[in-house]
């Protein structure tokens, strides 16, 4: 996929598929949601994103918060005209997952020229929370 493309009205198939031979792909993670500020997705427990005693690794939960923040960063932008890139990502893990899905949910707070925050909470399948996540990607200018 040409995520140059990228928009509020590209298929969550494509978008998916565009991220299967990366390390979104290899954690499991999937989109189910995209608006403007807001993306939801999720990752399924799995021997790829869990620590040795089978509970989810919290460095997964911090992939999938940056994963979502940074995906609703460049469907904010001119992604021909400027490049969205992580620059601070910081978690909270209130809880943990034995089994089932990670369900993440990413709304900005800011929307700046130069800066984007998001806040990512990730819920269990039960809606409790595991972590809660700040993203800050920074929007700079294409140099190609």
């Amino acid at each position: 996929m040409d995520f140059s493309l990228l928009n509020l009205n590209t298929p969550l198939e494509i978008i998916n598929q565009g991220m299967k031979k990366s390390l979104i792909g290899n954690l499991g993670i999937e989109v189910t949601l995209i608006g403007e500020g807001l993306v939801e997705g999720f990752l399924l427990l799995s021997e790829k994103n869990s620590r040795p005693d089978g509970i989810l690794h919290g460095g997964a939960n911090l992939a999938l918060a940056e994963t979502l923040a940074g995906l609703g960063s460049m469907l904010l932008v001119d992604l021909t005209r400027v490049d969205v890139l992580g620059t601070q990502v910081s978690g909270n893990h209130t809880g943990v997952l034995i089994q089932g899905k990670a369900l993440a949910e990413a709304k900005i707070i800011h929307r700046g020229n130069k800066t984007h925050i998001w806040n990512v909470d990730v819920k269990n399948e039960e809606e409790r929370l595991i972590s809660t996540v700040r993203v800050t990607n920074m929007i700079v200018e294409r140099n190609d």
